[in-house]
């Protein structure tokens, strides 16, 4: 045995290899996805309290496969005598197939593999196209989360619910459905074609950086920040990262996801109260993440045609390589977004520009860049659009309608941190109000 300090991160590092072995040995991937995750469960129990096995990817892929077989075992079974019932029932001999053939015997044996069980070769490494696989276009992008999450992420389905914030069963039946869908749309575990790739590489992308967002600010729950979600985007974005080393857009998302993290030790104060980017200690932040975080957005700049991800970073780059936020360069944030908004125009990003106009020309700069989004029905009841209303508003010395804002946008979102932090901001705003 080996001794491992964090049993679940190699066990997370070694679910893809797993999963993908099975699928590309047996091409059920619901089936192998299911083995899998029975074997990280024996994983969990057995490997906390005997120990890491020598030859951990060898035993957790011999574990899998035999789940797997169990699991076909069972279903062979369970068909068989579903076959003899109804043969009574019409005197008459149904035809058979699948996994039971003509002499009623399990058709187990004709599955490769499955006879002495030899060994999937645990060091291939299947993670790129699992990747793939799980973010499958014929699956809806809540489906490709927590599809992402459990087949790369390494994450049970009790952990991808509480992440968020739904019942176990639901997120169960999420994941079920999806692993249908992807069965149902024929999908076949090999990478797109060429001309597939560069639109499925671009969901892939889209799949990470969502599972990063819901880790770095929580959309509910009293927590703000979900560290396991940001480290296994983070560490999945790796992963691709080795598999398309030439790909800057790639580069540029790990960058984005290494300079935001990089602001997580300061982004609370010790009784966990937020602390906006402007207040916080940056001799707290990620020195080793800003450096990394750095050179790769160089490294992605360099890259064409320039995409939504490499703008981004170079935007987190401006902050990462500011003093202060007194000393940001808010004009060349400004230039930033402009080009972001004409190459993806989206009602959050138009949101962060108004701060960075605000920042970079005055608050009311910001407020005119604000006003369209109030007709947009895509933000105009979320609690970010109110906040920072509030923060410009009181900016400009409009004290009365900040509070409004503050608490309009208290009400409006279920991140219990952000909620105490906004309400005490209106809070302070009425105290003013009340000592003058």
């Amino acid at each position: 045995m080996t001794a491992v300090t964090d049993v679940d991160a190699l066990l997370r590092e070694l679910m893809p290899r797993v999963v993908g072995g099975l699928v590309r040995r047996y091409g059920r991937f619901e089936e192998c996805e299911d083995a899998a995750q029975d074997a990280l469960l024996d994983a969990i129990v057995q490997w906390r309290e005997d120990g890491v096995p020598d030859q951990p990817a060898a035993w957790l892929t011999r574990v899998a496969q035999r789940r797997f077989v169990d699991r076909t075992r069972s279903e062979v079974a369970r068909r068989r005598r579903e076959e003899t019932a109804a043969a009574m029932d019409s005197a008459v001999f149904p035809g058979r197939g699948g996994l039971v053939d003509e002499s009623g015997e399990s058709g187990v044996s004709d599955l490769p593999g499955l006879q002495g069980l030899p060994d999937l070769a645990p060091d291939q490494d299947d993670s790129l196209v699992l990747l793939f696989l799980c973010c499958h276009p014929s699956i809806s992008a809540p489906s490709q989360l927590a599809l992402t999450l459990r087949a790369c992420g390494g994450l049970t389905t009790s952990q991808i619910a509480r992440a968020f914030l739904v019942p176990e069963a639901t997120m169960a039946q999420r994941v079920s459905r999806a692993k249908q869908r992807i069965r149902a749309a024929g999908a076949r575990f090999e990478l797109p074609p060429p001309d597939e790739l560069p639109a499925r590489l671009g969901v892939v992308l889209h799949v990470l950086y969502l599972i990063f967002n819901e880790g770095y600010t929580s959309t509910a729950g009293a927590d703000l920040q979900r560290v396991e979600l940001t480290r296994e985007a983070i560490r999945m974005t790796r992963a691709l990262r080795r598999a398309l080393p030439d790909t800057p857009e790639v580069a540029a998302l790990l960058a984005l996801m290494l300079l935001t993290d990089a602001r997580r030790p300061a982004r609370t104060d010790d009784d966990g109260n937020l602390v906006p980017l402007a207040e916080q200690d940056r001799a707290q932040w990620d020195s080793a993440a800003l450096r990394e975080g750095l050179a790769l957005t160089a490294e992605a700049l360099a890259g064409a045609p320039i995409g939504v991800y490499q703008l981004q970073a170079a935007i987190a780059a401006v902050h990462a390589e500011a003093p202060s936020a007194d000393e940001t360069d808010w004009r060349q944030i400004v230039i930033l977004y402009r080009l972001l908004e004409k190459l993806a125009p989206n009602p959050m990003v138009t949101l962060n520009h108004a701060v960075a106009a605000a920042m970079a020309d005055g608050p009311q700069a910001g407020l005119d860049l604000l006003r369209p989004l109030e007709e947009d029905d895509r933000l105009a009841d979320h609690h970010r659009l109110h906040a920072v209303r509030a923060h410009l508003l009181e900016l400009a010395g409009e004290r009365d309608a900040a509070r409004e804002s503050y608490r309009q946008a208290a009400d409006r979102t279920d991140n219990l941190t952000e909620r105490r932090f906004l309400a005490a901001r209106a809070e302070r705003l009425a105290d003013d109000s009340t000592g003058s």
